[in-house]
């Protein structure tokens, strides 16, 4: 892979690594509140905040596939990665925010731009 795809699987790693932890670290800090648009007082409610938590889990489990695939060069698992959270940001636009195809799935969908650009992966 060559740079440009790396550094962007990166930037996609450090953005699930934060939703992780205004997910399940900072499940009621006003960030968290301000980032998901839901009312601190509603991040309290034990079902919302284990919810939360969960997801938070997930997202650190697709920064880790991607890191896995880049440190194995692994073209393939980094680009499924990218599919499936663009999948993901996709379906939340349709049922949550439009926006979050763009929040959530903005830099996945360039790398995936990019790697196809650049033939990473062939």
């Amino acid at each position: 892979m060559n740079i440009f795809v790396t550094v962007l699987a990166a930037l996609v790693v450090l953005e699930f690594i934060v939703i992780f932890v205004l997910e399940t670290v900072q499940t009621t800090s006003q960030k968290t509140a301000d980032t998901f648009g839901i009312p601190v007082i509603e991040l309290g409610k034990p079902h919302l905040n284990a919810a939360l938590k969960n997801q938070g889990v997930y997202n650190l489990c697709i920064a880790g596939l991607i890191v896995a695939g880049l440190v194995a060069g692994d073209a393939l698992l980094v680009a499924s990665t990218l599919v499936m959270i663009v999948i993901v940001a996709a379906y939340g636009s349709l049922t949550v925010q439009r926006n979050i195809i763009l929040k959530q799935g903005g830099l996945a969908i360039l790398a995936l731009i990019v790697m196809v650009a650049t033939g990473a992966l062939l």
